[in-house]
């Protein structure tokens, strides 16, 4: 599926807020996606880096699917379960570090290195690290809205990133085609409009989801993944064995494990906004504040309290924005390597990716 050529939607597209460093180390710019491709296509976030050093990212579990399309330089994506990254606390879990004061790496985690990227829905928070030089656009999409551009059952990427065009449903390097054109435009503007036309002709082209896979998605999300799954199948008419076997191949996730990450989700966003770890147990549905604890760090791989304090923690004043792939959510924190081996703190503000 060539991306050459595409179709232009009308007019009426949101405006680009786009935010610059004054000597040309970095640049972003964000946009949402043309009326025509709402509510599946959420919206586009371009980023252009030349950082005088590596910067490496945890990525906590979302409600969406990511497409990194990378026109400059490669990401490496490393399971980040188990704590070793080291939130919050000097020599992480381990206890080991090499000697420019990385975290080391316990044996047998999965590490993919990616010029594009696509991330399903998942519960595994990830690693991404890279040398300090990348560019590229991030598309959000809803999970049923990326089953329908990609071609393919989403439980292919749960727990996993691959390249898109891995996946085969797509002829052979169209994304790698798509991500190549784009670093040849001359502008966040134009590449935003040439994603929409090219999103619109796959989204045509690709499965529908089922109405009751997009139905049953809305009202999960809307209750902040507290709804049961037994009332969820109710409202939409389907048995329960039917609607996982459509999230398993429409969503990525079974609609309880869609449920943790929506619901964790929200107790981010509470916990960001100032809830207490009590409050915020209580209104997300957990048991107690126990099980908000361990629930966060299974699925973060850390605590409430030592994602919350690093995020407070300031990398690099003359960074780039640290920006979050959910707005108004707190997906991610920005690892800071200390001069001193054994030391690593994290931050919300030291840059993309």
């Amino acid at each position: 599926m060539s991306s050459r050529a595409p179709r232009a939607p009308s007019p009426a597209r949101s405006a680009i807020r786009p935010a610059r460093c004054p000597d040309g180390t970095w640049e972003t710019a964000s946009a949402r996606a043309h009326p025509r491709l709402r509510p599946g296509v959420i919206g586009y976030r371009g980023f252009r880096l030349a950082l005088p050093e590596p910067r490496a990212r945890l990525e906590a579990p979302i409600g969406a699917v990511t497409l990194m399309l990378g026109f400059h330089g490669s990401i490496r994506i490393t399971e980040a379960t188990g704590g070793w990254v080291g939130v919050g606390a000097k020599g992480g879990r381990s206890g080991e570090h090499r000697a420019n004061g990385e975290a080391a790496r316990p044996a047998g985690l999965r590490t993919a290195e990616l010029s594009s990227v696509l991330s399903g829905m998942s519960t595994t928070p990830v690693l991404g690290e890279h040398d300090g030089h990348l560019a590229g656009v991030e598309v959000l999409l809803t999970p049923w809205a990326a089953f329908s551009v990609f071609g393919t059952p989403l439980h292919e990427l749960s727990g996993w990133k691959v390249h898109p065009d891995e996946l085969g449903a797509l002829p052979s390097a169209a994304v790698a085609q798509l991500a190549h054109e784009l670093g040849e435009l001359p502008s966040w503007r134009v590449r935003f409009r040439w994603l929409d036309a090219t999103l619109e002709r796959w989204l045509e082209s690709g499965p529908h989801a089922a109405r009751g896979t997009v139905q049953a998605w809305y009202t999960l999300t809307h209750s902040g993944g507290a709804i049961p799954v037994t009332r969820i199948a109710d409202q939409v008419g389907w048995s329960v064995r039917h609607l996982e076997n459509r999230f398993r191949e429409q969503i990525g996730l079974s609609p309880k494990a869609a449920a943790r990450v929506l619901r964790l989700q929200r107790a981010r966003r509470l916990l960001c906004a100032g809830s207490t770890q009590a409050e915020t147990a209580a209104a997300c549905g957990y048991y107690d504040q126990a099980h908000l604890s361990g629930e966060f760090k299974a699925l973060t791989g850390c605590t409430p309290r030592e994602f919350f304090l690093a995020r407070g923690v300031r990398v690099d004043p003359g960074g780039p924005p640290g920006t979050d792939r959910l707005a108004g959510e707190a997906t991610s924190l920005v690892l800071r390597r200390a001069p001193r081996p054994g030391s690593a703190h994290y931050s919300k503000t030291g840059g993309h990716h």
